[in-house]
C-alpha cells in the first residue's frame, strides 16, 4: 500500500455538458486536493478522498461561471466544496470501478468512477509519480441542480447528464 497525495499542478478535474442539445461546453475546477491509498497488488484495498473548491470553476466565460456558482447550480455560498469519498474499489478487467459518495450542492449521492491506472515512474526530479484516469456520468438533477431553459427548437439549453473527466498524477505523501 502506498499513500499518495494528488499533484494538482499536474492533474485536472473537468466536465463536459451538452448545450442546446447538440454542442458541448467544457469546464474545469482549478483548485482541488486529495489522497489515494493505492494497493497495486490488491486494488480492492485502495481508497480515494478528494475535495474540490467549487468556487474555482472555469468555463472560460465569467458570466456563465458566476451563474454556475449561484444557487441555480453549485450554490457555492453555502456549499463551497465538492467531495468524493470512496466506499469500495472493484477491479474489472484492466480497469477499477471506484464506488463512492459524491457530495455536490449539499447533496450526497453514490457514483462510480471508471478508473484506469496508467502506470508509475520516476520524474526527472527523482519523485515517484503514479497516474490515473477516471470518468463518470452524473445527473445534475440528482444534486438539486434543476435550472434550465426551454429552447425554441425543442429540448433544453443544458443537458441533465454531465460527463466528469479526471486526470491524476499523484506522489507518495511525505
Amino acid at each position: 500500500m502506498v499513500n499518495l497525495k494528488i499533484d494538482s499542478a499536474h492533474s485536472t478535474v473537468s466536465f463536459v455538458v451538452k448545450h442546446m442539445m447538440f454542442a458541448k461546453v467544457r469546464g474545469n475546477f482549478g483548485q482541488f486536493e486529495g489522497t489515494i491509498n493505492f494497493d497495486e497488488s490488491n486494488p480492492a484495498n485502495s481508497s480515494v478522498n478528494v475535495t474540490v473548491d467549487a468556487t474555482s470553476i472555469d468555463t472560460k466565460e465569467p458570466n456563465r461561471d458566476g451563474h454556475l456558482k449561484s444557487n441555480d447550480f453549485f450554490g457555492t455560498e453555502n456549499n463551497p466544496t465538492l467531495t468524493f469519498v470512496s466506499t469500495s474499489v472493484e477491479p474489472k478487467g484492466d480497469d477499477l470501478m471506484v464506488h463512492g459518495d459524491l457530495t455536490m450542492n449539499g447533496v450526497t449521492r453514490p457514483i462510480v468512477l471508471e478508473t484506469e491506472f496508467n502506470g508509475k515512474g520516476q520524474s526527472p526530479m527523482g519523485v515517484e509519480v503514479y497516474s490515473f484516469s477516471a470518468e463518470a456520468k452524473v445527473k445534475r438533477s440528482d444534486f438539486n441542480m434543476n435550472w434550465n431553459a426551454a429552447i425554441e427548437t425543442g429540448g433544453f439549453l443544458v443537458s441533465d447528464e454531465v460527463k466528469v473527466e479526471i486526470e491524476i498524477e499523484a506522489n507518495p505523501a511525505a
